[in-house]
């Protein structure tokens, strides 16, 4: 049986560290709300000349040298962002161009929090089905040109970081990879965490009524978004060990995407394990989307927390909602 392991990961976020302290310059904030709200003491902004390509191009070249692989070898690519540098085209096609690959297939997906794991699973069926043995998959973020740095925009801002994280899937007969993922969605609730504008509800799409209403900034009821989160995310790990007949202490290491450090701590109770169970790096990165995940599993592989044989879940929850989860066995 053909399955996709992570044969390569890269990670890679801007030179610029901006402090809490940084901020409680810009809006009424203080280190000590943000780290007892969030976890997180810094965040990474990218400078004025880079964008969402920028930082995604540093993780591909990371993930490909760790597989041993040129972009030669790459048959597909799996951008998931939700801030891509242009509206249109996606970004895997900047991506595709800037890195010299072949005329391979270039699909962007808009699963924002959980992109990273559903892009996981997409590669995951090509590889399975022998379509393709090398799948790039990435997750990049560049959020802090739309951050609302003002007292009203606060509660969203402070959370949010920009970065990069990418993965080589390939094809292998051994024991070892993705074992199986694991997707859900529940729209009812896409207005608790969402954009409203730009929308084609509105003509023109882009109008200064929406801009002046604020209707551009990213909107989050918190208190919606952490109570459906600390279900969501235990559900879904569950989900994932029992599909496998895995029990939660046979897992060395889950990588959840990185929200919020009470919600990692609150799901890490829920499920009954030990807070260092849950890799966490939001204390340096803050949230940064799709690209949470990735970055977190490239760190984890530098720490030397996953060994050969391990097994590894990796969870997601965020905006629309959607939650996912992925096991693997490494």
């Amino acid at each position: 049986m053909t399955r996709a392991y992570i044969s390569g990961t890269g990670f890679y976020v801007p030179e610029r560290v901006v402090t809490n302290a940084e901020l409680a310059t810009l809006m009424n904030t203080s280190d000590e709300w943000i780290t007892a709200r969030t976890g997180i003491k810094t965040r990474h902004f990218a400078a004025p000349e880079e964008g969402t390509i920028d930082l995604a191009v540093p993780a591909v070249e990371q993930a490909l040298e760790a597989a041993a692989l040129t972009v030669g070898d790459i048959d597909f690519i799996i951008f998931a962002t939700s801030s891509p540098d242009h509206y249109a085209p996606g970004s895997g096609c900047f991506l595709q161009d800037r890195m010299g690959f072949g005329e391979i297939g270039a699909l962007d997906i808009r699963v924002q929090c959980s992109g990273f794991v559903y892009g996981v699973s997409i590669a995951d069926q090509y590889i399975r089905t022998g379509s393709f043995r090398n799948v790039l998959v990435i997750g990049a973020e560049l959020q802090s040109t739309n951050l609302n740095m003002t007292d009203e925009g606060r509660d969203v801002s402070v959370i949010f970081g920009d970065g990069a994280g990418a993965v080589v899937l390939s094809a292998t007969e051994e024991d070892r990879g993705i074992l199986s993922t694991h997707l859900h969605s529940e729209g009812k609730h896409a207005k608790h965490l969402w954009l409203e504008a730009a929308s084609s509800y509105t003509q023109p799409r882009f109008n200064k009524e929406d801009i002046d209403a604020g209707r551009h900034w990213l909107q989050m009821d918190g208190r919606e978004v952490f109570r459906h989160a600390v279900v969501r995310f235990p559900e879904v790990i569950r989900e994932a060990l029992e599909a496998n007949d895995i029990a939660l202490d046979q897992v060395q290491l889950i990588i959840p995407h990185q929200a919020n450090l009470r919600i990692s701590n609150e799901v890490a109770r829920r499920l009954g394990a030990p807070s260092d169970l849950l890799y966490s790096n939001i204390q340096r990165y803050g949230n940064t989307t799709a690209a949470s995940i990735p970055i977190a599993l490239a760190e984890a592989l530098r720490e030397d927390k996953i060994a050969p044989g391990d097994y590894v879940v990796l969870a997601a929850f965020g905006s629309g909602f959607t939650w996912a989860a992925a096991l693997i066995k490494w």
